[in-house]
């Protein structure tokens, strides 16, 4: 009863908050209750998490302008906290759920996440971000629709699906954890699941996904796994690739589409083929052993079960390569699309400054690090937008400890917090170059930006006449092929303290991410929100006064 009481006073506070920030738009409500439970991807018992009793969690269907609310009930022994991935939180890095910008919440207890998802129509996933919790469960599909004031370009499907197909590991998180801790890395995952599921291929395999012929189904895919790229195949069926994170593209159809860590792609499949059984496939990229998992998709009336026939993943990343440059952004949709500083013209404003990121691998004190730029990052007790708000941020991190270009030669790694200063409304332009013979997936949360040219070797200012400068697709996540650099191009102009990671969680636990920090030059609401009365405080700032609310 006391629980039901607390829920309903939670709700009612965080949709007053979310009405008198947001103007009344639509709000829609979600009560997690987050557990361990046993979980088989691949057949094996595992200790997993579970959401509301659910693996993968449930999915979160909800329309641009949309707030959502929710409450989520931390039931394991252990801090626990979300992200959205590549849900763009404007003014508002309080939700975003890092922990440079929020606590974790305490077993036993419970916090409310509100925002909005406005002008970002497409497919994202949420997942967690302590620990290793990631490599246990934990993570589902968050799909933001189109108004119908403001159509797609594309009919509207008879039927809209999710796959969250990634890596998996049966050696459990808490192991995971300790592998890494211990200076090593993780090593090869042990399979690959879609859904949480693997087909058998013996004839008893319950459908994942049902088709009816002659019609047209959308299908969200994403990569939730750790560390793996994976190959998406329909057998039998083409895909017609409309949405790639948040943005429309040109809509050009393939047999398969590589999806990265992190990465999330919209497709159209036609049920144009026989009635009958069909598998959809997942494949391991760039791993010495190839890992396949499939799952059913059945036809209605259908009259056969799946042929054994699977279709084969390409070989190679120069193939992945030519694929991502087939990516156009669809310069003609008339739904919303981000809008940088004023233009859809992103090849026409002025760069303000240039950013070169360079990941490496490193020892200390014999132990296995991940560092950019020469340092790597640590995980500060008190989140550093929480001590930027406090104004004690000189005892939690210093501003820009790292220089905009690598260092030529890296005699000592820094072991700190690293944490960019941007000036609001800044045009930047940031290079991902890769100098190891490992795939790299870089994300950027609260902005997404324009990914304008992937190439091998090093980057020099002459590779920017091989710059995609009119259609380059806007998205948050972005691959780096091995001794490859990419390049995007991105408008700071949401305030707050914002995160770039790596995704390959083994990268990221051990000091591959950072952070950027964009302050309101007139502490105004304008451009960003106070903290949230209900905010969970930790660390140094525990017990302060609150300081004095920005002006409107």
């Amino acid at each position: 009863m006391a629980r039901s009481i607390l829920l309903s006073v939670l709700l009612c506070l965080s949709a007053g908050l979310m009405l008198m920030v947001q103007g009344g738009d639509p709000t829609i409500f979600f009560e997690w209750n987050v557990t361990y439970g046993t979980v088989a991807p691949l057949g094996i018992p595992v200790k997993g998490i579970l959401i509301n009793g659910q693996f993968p969690g449930p999915n979160i269907n909800s329309t641009t302008n949309n707030n959502i609310v929710v409450n989520v009930f931390n039931y394991l022994d252990e801090p626990f906290l979300l992200t959205w991935n590549g849900v763009q939180h404007r003014k508002n890095s309080w939700q975003d759920g890092v922990l440079g910008t929020m606590c974790p919440i305490p077993p036993g207890k419970n916090y409310t996440y509100h925002f909005q998802v406005k002008d970002q129509i497409g497919s994202y996933m949420y997942y967690p971000v302590t620990v290793m919790h990631k490599a246990a469960g934990g993570f589902g599909g968050l799909r933001v629709n189109s108004r119908p004031l403001i159509p797609v370009p594309y009919d509207e499907p008879a039927d809209d699906y999710t796959i969250i197909a990634g890596d998996w590991f049966n050696k459990g998180h808490t192991t995971l954890k300790r592998i890494l801790d211990s200076g090593r890395n993780l090593g090869r995952a042990d399979g690959v699941h879609i859904n949480g599921k693997v087909a058998r291929g013996d004839g008893k395999d319950e459908p994942l996904f049902t088709m009816e012929a002659g019609k047209t189904y959308r299908y969200r895919i994403c990569n939730v796994g750790i560390k793996t790229s994976l190959n998406v195949r329909f057998q039998g069926h083409t895909m017609k690739l409309v949405e790639m994170e948040g943005s429309h593209t040109v809509q050009n159809d393939y047999d398969s589409l590589d999806v990265h860590v992190g990465q999330c792609y919209t497709v159209l499949v036609t049920a144009n083929q026989e009635p009958r059984d069909y598998y959809v496939v997942a494949s391991t990229r760039f791993t010495r052993r190839e890992v396949t998992a499939m799952g059913v998709i059945r036809y209605k009336n259908g009259k056969a079960g799946p042929s054994y026939d699977i279709p084969r993943p390409p070989v190679g990343w120069a193939w992945s390569l030519n694929q991502f440059r087939t990516f156009r952004w669809n310069l003609t949709a008339s739904a919303a699309r981000p809008n940088p500083q004023g233009s859809y013209k992103y090849g026409g404003i002025n760069i303000t400054r240039t950013i070169k990121l360079a990941n490496t691998a490193e020892m200390v004190d014999g132990k296995l690090r991940y560092a950019i730029n020469g340092a790597s990052y640590v995980e500060p007790t008190t989140p550093l937008k929480l001590a930027e708000y406090y104004n004690v941020a000189d005892k939690v991190f210093k501003y820009d400890d790292i220089a905009d270009e690598p260092p030529a030669q890296i005699s000592k790694v820094a072991l700190e917090p690293i944490v960019l200063n941007m000036t609001h409304k800044d045009f930047v332009e940031i290079i991902f170059e890769n100098h190891e013979t490992a795939i790299q997936s870089w994300h950027m949360s609260g902005h997404s930006f324009f990914a304008v040219a992937v190439e091998t070797g090093r980057w020099s200012p002459e590779k920017r006449m091989n710059y995609n400068l009119l259609d380059a697709v806007n998205r948050h996540t972005i691959q780096v092929f091995p001794n490859s650099w990419a390049a995007i191009l991105v408008a700071f102009d949401n305030c707050g303290m914002w995160n770039i990671r790596s995704e390959i969680w083994d990268r990221h636990y051990l000091g591959q991410q950072l952070y950027v920090s964009i302050l309101s030059p007139n502490r105004s609401l304008r451009d960003e929100y106070n903290l949230p009365e209900d905010v969970m405080v930790c660390g140094v700032v525990e017990g302060m006064p609150r300081p004095p609310p920005y002006n409107s």
